[in-house]
């Protein structure tokens, strides 16, 4: 059954209004923002007309089926990454590397000022990445230079296991072989949840599964693991007022194939990749993972389209668009 729809008005987030910021100042507004497929992402406006944004993590902001348990979510490195939990554990590790995330401004997992779990952080004034390479390149070229530096930093903070970073931190451990074994498992059921939903991959299922196996048996394992996001689209990077990259949606934050995000990074930031591109990658992993890429953004969009997601054209497109982007990886007959 779909989870019920609230409006969350002024009067709901009053509790956790005084809490983030104390008596002295008064909630006069809340807004819903665009985006947030997991979690309601709202803007705070106060009476001296500053500003927070506040994350709910609530069954009726997430518009995903959800099915996995707790163990699931954890075990699991692409299993839904929601919760404060995991967006307090990313934060931290972000903030240690010197890396910009807005600030935290309150965690509140009490149930008593809001019945979820909420996180008020800074609202960052400004354009995101993805508008300001649309509208303005050059004055994307600082934050790009800045982005490159802090996918580095990411890129060389490594560590023996793979998994969410809460998972790690928590003397936990990934379930999986390997980072290539869990992106095989993961695109051959994406293969299968796909074709059941569009009819139109029946005649090529086959063929996909065979490429798939193919690639990923080119792929040797490793032993170290370096920081990735797991979904860095420019429309996941706020600029701020000096040209500084910050980086949101961060809970999917995991130690991982750093190639992973390289794959992502190259098909949602296009020509302007070649600014974050490394050298030295493994050009094996990055054909397969970005295979595994295009198959993934076919089957989850597919999967949000079967409930109530607002923006459906939206998904549509980004499912049609991969789709035809995972075909071209087929031999020609």
């Amino acid at each position: 059954m779909d989870a019920v729809r609230r409006a969350v008005t002024r009067d709901d987030l009053d509790g956790v209004a005084c809490a983030a910021f104390g008596n002295g100042r008064r909630l006069t507004g809340v807004s819903r923002l665009r985006g947030g497929s997991k979690k309601g992402v709202y803007r705070l406006v106060l009476d001296d007309d500053s500003t927070a944004v506040a994350y709910i993590w609530d069954e009726s902001e997430n518009y995903w089926p959800t099915a996995e348990t707790d163990t699931d979510r954890r075990a699991d490195p692409f299993s839904p990454a929601s919760g404060l939990d995991l967006f307090e554990a990313a934060h931290r590790r972000l903030r240690q590397l010197d890396i910009r995330t807005p600030q935290l401004l309150l965690a509140d997992r009490s149930g008593s000022r809001y019945p979820a779990d909420v996180a008020v952080v800074e609202d960052v004034p400004g354009d995101n990445l993805e508008s300001l390479l649309r509208q303005d390149p050059s004055r994307a070229a600082p934050a790009m230079a800045r982005l490159a530096e802090a996918l580095s930093a990411m890129r060389q903070h490594l560590a023996p296991r793979f998994g969410k970073v809460a998972l790690i931190d928590g003397g936990g451990s990934s379930e999986g072989a390997s980072c290539e074994q869990v992106v095989l498992d993961r695109a051959l059921d994406d293969l299968t949840e796909a074709v059941a939903r569009d009819p139109r991959l029946s005649a090529s299922h086959d063929r996909l599964r065979s490429v798939v196996g193919e690639l990923a048996a080119r792929v040797r394992t490793r032993s170290r693991y370096g920081l990735v996001h797991g979904e860095l689209g420019p429309d996941h990077v706020l600029v701020d007022r000096n040209g500084q990259p910050v980086l949101i949606d961060i809970e999917g934050l995991m130690f991982f194939d750093v190639e992973w995000e390289h794959a992502f990074l190259r098909l949602r930031f296009g020509e302007h990749y070649v600014g974050l591109s490394s050298g030295d990658l493994d050009e094996h992993r990055m054909t397969f993972y970005t295979l595994a890429m295009h198959l993934s953004l076919v089957a989850g969009p597919l999967r949000l389209l079967d409930g109530d997601f607002p923006d459906r054209d939206f998904m549509r497109g980004i499912a049609e668009h991969n789709l035809r982007e995972a075909l071209t990886f087929l031999p020609a007959p």
